[in-house]
């Protein structure tokens, strides 16, 4: 194969394709993706943190290794960020807040970010989230708004926001991000990205979210193949996460072409009670047509839950609630009013709420369990609405809906805990990227990823025009 014109626009797959042939090299690729940061961040805002010489050091030990035909690991030489929810040793770790003291010692890697430094990955930077996570866009009273690369006019989403943007742009093939109410498939939705919400406890995480067990870990990708790569470093275990799964050896990238021929699948245009773009809704439907000439076996039916989104916020409440009283009093004055809003809606459960909360979420999952007994997947919308105006923090009263409400498909399977991924099925009239959501039974991440990459070899994953950014 011949080597690209710019190798920031080069999956993970290709760049070690390119190494293995000696085309192009882990130090020319990092430099690369850092002029591709330098030029586009000023404008996208989805770096909080770079290290641009700690990255060209990391390259260089990779070239060494391919030179000598010994790559330490799967994803050596790649060039990657991290969200900066997620510790990282020797780079501070602030969560998008102000309330974090930078000048303590960051001494310790996340689950995550250890595997990925064991399998020799470039890790250039940290991207932006608002603070602790806590909504669907990414901005903060410290570090800003951050923009969507096909029209930084429009929010990336969140809270993985900064990095959907950043993979996106071509600021790295690879990053990690976050979902406790779908914070890795809003925002690669948003962003025209494949990003995967793994089975709850596929990928470890220390320390586990004050959110509790509705938040994952997952990849947000170029490509389908660099998610199945991502993933088989991230899986592997870490006993600081008492809740992660038992190890599963799996090679996710062997497989992925196996198609979707005589897979049952579910398709629920609404799950019954969201209202969808009309843009958005009729891209899903071409896209399950697509999934049906691969031979899939397709019935149009909903899972029969009702919407889940006070289960969801009022534990997510709670949640903030519980971050919020660990604050000194100075320190709850710097924090983002929609922080604020939620942290304050938290304190009005009782321990009774909480409970009742918990067994609906239950009796929610042990519905799905026995809803994908009948099928291998289902297939909705990611977002009900494409990407909206990007906004300052606390620009609108904080209540369930405004939270949450526009994005009706990706917080359900955070309380079921099953795996979904968000791969783009088309461009709004406005040119902005409309997303698949792909729903696998629990442990099923292997099959969504066969899935998404059936539809992918069709419908291969469209990049924005990034020459126009100014």
């Amino acid at each position: 194969m011949n080597a690209p014109n710019d190798l920031a626009d080069c999956t993970a797959t290709t760049l070690l394709r390119l190494y293995r042939s000696r085309q192009a090299s882990p130090l020319e690729a990092t430099r690369a993706v850092l002029g591709r940061i330098e030029r586009l961040n000023p404008i996208l805002n989805a770096f909080c943190h770079l290290d641009a010489e700690g990255a060209l050091a990391s390259a260089r030990k990779s070239e060494a290794r391919w030179t000598q035909g010994a790559p330490m690991g799967e994803l050596d030489g790649v060039p990657l960020s991290i969200k900066d929810l997620i510790l990282t040793a020797g780079w501070p770790t602030l969560r998008g807040s102000r309330t974090i003291d930078r000048n303590q010692a960051w001494d310790v890697d996340a689950p995550a970010t250890a595997r990925l430094r064991e399998s020799g990955a470039v890790i250039v930077g940290k991207t932006t989230t608002p603070e602790f996570g806590c909504k669907g866009e990414t901005n903060s009273p410290l570090t800003g708004i951050t923009r969507n690369p096909w029209n930084p006019a429009k929010t990336p989403g969140g809270s993985s926001g900064g990095t959907a943007a950043a993979v996106a742009a071509g600021l790295g093939p690879l990053s990690v991000g976050t979902d406790g109410a779908g914070s890795v498939r809003i925002p690669a939705a948003f962003c025209g990205n494949f990003g995967l919400k793994p089975s709850f406890g596929r990928v470890p995480a220390h320390p586990l979210s004050p959110f509790g067990t509705v938040a994952h870990l997952g990849p947000h990708t170029m490509s389908v193949a660099d998610a199945a790569l991502m993933m088989n470093v991230l899986k592997k275990p870490d006993a600081r996460d008492w809740t992660s799964l038992p190890y599963d050896p799996t090679d996710y990238t062997i497989g992925l072409e196996d198609g979707v021929r005589g897979l049952r699948i579910a398709f629920s245009p609404a799950l019954g009670h969201a209202k969808v773009h009309p843009e958005i809704a009729s891209a899903v439907a071409s896209a399950v047509k697509d999934l049906e000439s691969l031979g899939a076996r397709v019935e149009m039916i909903d899972p029969g839950f009702a919407d889940p989104l006070e289960i969801t916020t009022g534990l997510w409440f709670v949640g903030a609630h519980t971050i919020w009283s660990g604050l000194t009093p100075a320190q709850q004055a710097q924090v983002d009013p929609d922080f604020r809003a939620e942290a304050e809606l938290g304190a009005g459960y009782s321990a009774l709420d909480v409970q009742r909360l918990t067994l609906r979420r239950g009796e929610l999952g042990s519905h799905m369990r026995r809803f994908m007994q009948r099928y291998d997947l289902l297939v909705t919308p990611s977002v009900a609405v494409p990407a909206f105006d990007a906004r300052p923090a606390g620009h609108t009263p904080m209540d369930p809906k405004t939270m949450l409400g526009w994005t009706p498909f990706s917080y359900p399977f955070n309380l079921t805990q099953q795996p979904a991924c968000t791969i783009p099925c088309g461009l709004t009239s406005d040119g902005l990227p409309i997303g698949l959501q792909l729903v696998g039974p629990m442990f099923g991440d292997a099959l969504v990823l066969r899935a998404a990459r059936a539809y992918e070899s069709v419908r291969p994953i469209p990049r924005p025009d990034i020459s126009v950014l100014r």
